[in-house]
């Protein structure tokens, strides 16, 4: 069979692709994660009792626009690597604007805080277990964009896994945030991140073997 006919059946039953497919499908795997991590936090941490007090507050919001705008930024990233295309990552570059925000908080607290206090106000209470409780939520929203992924086209494997396990990661300390009575930019920036970055590195080990096609 030469080449120009095997394409043509390729493509004889192949119907146009619907405008924001890849995003819709994106976003089911992200939402049917999410679901899953709020019950895990719910069942395995508990909601922290003043919730409807702590969303009156500063602090709240901060940790929610920090994971917030890198789970968007991750999400700009993986719609990009859906794709079998090899242009540059445009929506890269956006990853660094809620980090560079979030650490301006961070020094702005700093230079409040007496020196004394500023090992307390960068441990917290929970610098222990807050990476790997991140991790563990990101698993569920980790699965969800496998499964995304699945009904599209990823070439550049390890850079998609990547993308995806920070979506998971940044989604996942969003849905920490339920939990969390942390108060402090310092404590997020590290500890936060620091789980958003192992679910990253995991994605990244995990990409090339599980979004093979």
């Amino acid at each position: 069979m030469k080449t120009d006919d095997l394409i043509s059946r390729l493509v004889h039953d192949a119907g146009p692709v619907r405008r924001g497919a890849v995003g819709r499908r994106v976003l089911a795997g992200v939402g049917l994660g999410g679901l899953a991590s709020v019950v895990l936090v719910i069942a395995w941490m508990g909601i922290r009792p003043d919730l409807a007090t702590a969303m009156h507050g500063f602090p709240f919001w901060m940790k929610w626009g920090y994971t917030l705008s890198l789970s968007v930024a991750a999400l700009a990233l993986i719609v990009q690597l859906a794709r079998p295309e090899r242009r540059p990552l445009r929506a890269l570059w956006l990853t660094a604007i809620p980090i560079v925000l979030l650490a301006c908080v961070g020094l702005l607290e700093l230079a409040r805080t007496p020196p004394a206090d500023w090992l307390a106000m960068w441990l917290g209470h929970s610098w222990r277990t807050c990476p790997t409780r991140v991790l563990g939520l990101a698993v569920p929203i980790f699965i969800g964009l496998l499964w995304s992924f699945r009904r599209l086209a990823p070439t550049r494997l390890r850079a998609a896994g990547a993308a995806a396990g920070l979506a998971a990661g940044a989604f996942a300390a969003t849905v920490y945030c339920l939990h969390c009575p942390e108060v402090s930019a310092v404590f997020v920036l590290t500890w936060y991140s620091l789980g958003i970055l192992l679910a990253t590195l995991l994605g990244a080990l995990l990409g090339p073997r599980l979004l093979r096609w």
